[in-house]
């Protein structure tokens, strides 16, 4: 008999593995990594994007101080001499460095509005985000004398900023991304090496478990034992397996033991039925059975003679009954006491079994010292040779009886009464008729046959 869990275990059920790679620990720390990789990388690169920005800033407002430096002192000098084609070419010259977008130059003018003067790069547009310079413009005509002569402003050129930046943020990007596929490349190299090879291993292993493989123990093919997690995920599926495999021996044991006491309490069982069915037996027997003579009590006689009667009645056959009395057995335990007294009835009981032993005959003590025979399938005159023969077998015995007023031994009293199907109707008018004709033959003097 089998449990459960064995069960469970001699009938492994059929696992279905994922497919290679879809559900792998491994590819979602990747994943994971790669994400975090991406987040990081649109981080960095803000950052960094942010800085290289402000550096470009930065190196754009040098540049236009170093070119306000260059310029500033001829374009003093054109100023003042009022050199017009001079003043025109030095501000077409400061704009066509690179990282100017536009030059203005507003003019000092005695009396009258300042004249602007301005150059710019093809395609130049108004912006808040590049730098401006904006510088005053003074002349000295003569040692200790300085004055005002105009302003120049430098405009920084926004095309040349973002082209810069593009080719910064670009060169970031790829370098973080470029860095976040190696990150992720080794982690997945290293988790797959170290951690799912063994896992899948483990995964196989358990698999192909059974009752009869639970000693095979769990041994993973690592180069290094480390006290780490797959060591004692190793440890505890070998601890397991022993438990499993010494719970299982034991109950195995169990089942064994408590089949013997099956078997021991079945035949018990059977013992203890025997025993009481002959029990049961015996107690019918003696329920059924007078203990003094053996013979039919009461209670059986009362069973059989309706049976009798009825099929009597149905087949339309005689039946016949003999009341039998000890003529004066009062005095004869009297006389002799109570234990000669049961011995005379023990002999009266065998002769009456010896006289009526055909099939169907019965013979039944109903009182103390009084028998009752019924006889099925005899008539009168048959019934009364049988009664007349059991009376000589009781003279032929010569049981001494000193105090009886008929003979000096034990002589019997019977009555006889046949069934007639026209005045009786139940058994007990045949008995009562029966015990009548007894009455008689005591009446007229005892050891004798009364019909």
């Amino acid at each position: 008999m089998s449990t459960p869990l064995e069960a469970g275990l001699s009938s492994p059920p059929t696992l279905t593995p994922p497919a290679p790679r879809a559900g792998s620990l491994g590819r979602r720390l990747v994943i994971a990594t790669l994400a975090f990789g991406i987040v990081f990388t649109l981080a960095a690169a803000a950052l960094r994007t942010w800085q290289a920005w402000q550096a470009n800033l930065a190196s754009m407002t040098a540049e236009l101080t170093l070119i306000d430096q260059v310029f500033q002192r001829t374009l003093s000098k054109a100023i003042w001499e009022m050199d017009r084609d001079a003043l025109r070419t030095q501000l077409d010259s400061a704009a066509q460095v690179a990282s100017v977008g536009r030059v203005e130059l507003r003019v000092q003018q005695s009396g009258r509005a300042p004249e602007v003067l301005e150059s710019h790069r093809p395609g130049q547009s108004v912006s808040s985000m590049t730098p401006t310079i904006t510088r005053e413009l003074t002349y000295e005509p003569y040692p200790g004398a300085s004055e005002v002569v105009g302003r120049l402003t430098l405009v920084g050129d926004e095309r040349v900023l973002r082209e810069r930046l593009r080719g910064e943020v670009l060169d970031i990007v790829t370098t973080q991304l470029v860095q976040s596929l190696l990150l992720a490349g080794l982690i997945m190299w290293l988790f797959n090496s170290s951690v799912t090879v063994h896992v899948r291993y483990i995964a196989r292993h358990l698999e192909e478990l059974t009752p009869a493989t639970l000693g095979r123990a769990l041994r993973l093919d690592r180069q290094s034992r480390r006290g780490d997690e797959l060591t004692l995920l190793e440890t505890g599926v070998n601890d397991l397996q022993h438990k499993l495999s010494t719970y299982l021996e034991r109950q195995k044991q169990d089942e064994r033991d408590l089949a013997a006491h099956r078997d021991r309490l079945a035949e018990l069982v059977d013992e203890q039925t025997a025993e009481l069915r002959a029990a049961n037996k015996r107690l019918e027997e003696q329920s059924r059975s007078d203990p003094l003579t053996g013979l039919a009590n009461r209670r059986h006689f009362d069973e059989l003679k309706d049976i009798e009667f009825r099929r009597a009645q149905r087949l339309a056959q005689p039946l016949t009954v003999l009341m039998c009395d000890v003529d004066f057995f009062k005095r004869y335990n009297d006389a002799y006491g109570h234990a000669q007294g049961d011995r005379c009835l023990q002999l009266v009981a065998e002769a009456l079994k010896d006289n009526f032993a055909r099939a169907g005959e019965v013979v039944a003590r109903i009182g103390g010292e009084e028998f009752a025979v019924l006889l099925p399938g005899i008539d009168a005159a048959q019934a009364r040779t049988a009664a007349e023969r059991l009376r000589r077998r009781m003279e032929a015995l010569a049981v001494t009886h000193r105090d009886s007023a008929v003979s000096d031994c034990v002589t019997l009293s019977i009555g006889l009464a046949q069934f007639d199907p026209a005045t009786m109707d139940h058994f007990d008018l045949l008995l009562h008729q029966a015990d009548q004709a007894l009455y008689r033959a005591k009446s007229q003097g005892r050891d004798q046959i009364s019909e």
